[in-house]
């Protein structure tokens, strides 16, 4: 699986509420969502983000609540991929049960806003295009592939079930 978007840069502790309001929780709907994503920290993030483009961020990527209204808003955005340092355990797998993929990557911080990225997610290679660099990460499990390519768990599972 390989994914090219460009990155749109974010420190550490990026928790669930900075993601999505509080406020919009009441919505399940994906479009909804991703119009209100990350509009606490930066309001303008809608309007310059495209279909395909990739969040890297710092530590702890995803902290505080558990609501998969999180990730939800990030796809509905139009965010294929999250790549921080670390994440918030439930976080890491709200994500893989919505169907959108994250990887872990030491090097984040070599990657600057706006930088065309093309990852490839089973060998864990992050090629930055615009600075003509290639970063390691941990590879995207076999299984998780299987999960994110059937659009999350659920259709995962019902999908093993025929």
């Amino acid at each position: 699986m390989i994914l090219k978007g460009r990155a749109h840069k974010f420190g550490d502790n990026i928790n669930t509420d900075d993601i999505i309001a509080a406020r919009y929780l009441d919505s399940q709907d994906d479009s909804f969502l991703g119009s209100k994503c990350m509009e606490n920290i930066d309001p303008d993030f809608i309007k310059r983000v495209s279909k395909g483009d990739i969040i890297v961020s710092g530590t702890n990527f995803g902290c505080g609540s558990s609501r998969e209204h999180a990730p939800v808003s990030l796809k509905g955005a139009g965010i294929s991929l999250v790549i921080a340092k670390s994440f918030a355990r439930i976080f890491y797998r709200n994500c893989i049960n919505v169907g959108l993929p994250i990887l872990v990557c030491n090097d984040g911080d070599k990657i600057s806003d706006k930088d065309e990225l093309e990852v490839d997610l089973s060998a864990g290679r992050i090629k930055n295009i615009t600075k003509n660099q290639s970063y390691n990460s941990e590879k995207f499990p076999s299984f998780m592939t299987e999960i994110v390519e059937s659009g999350g768990l659920l259709k995962w599972i019902i999908n093993k079930k025929r």
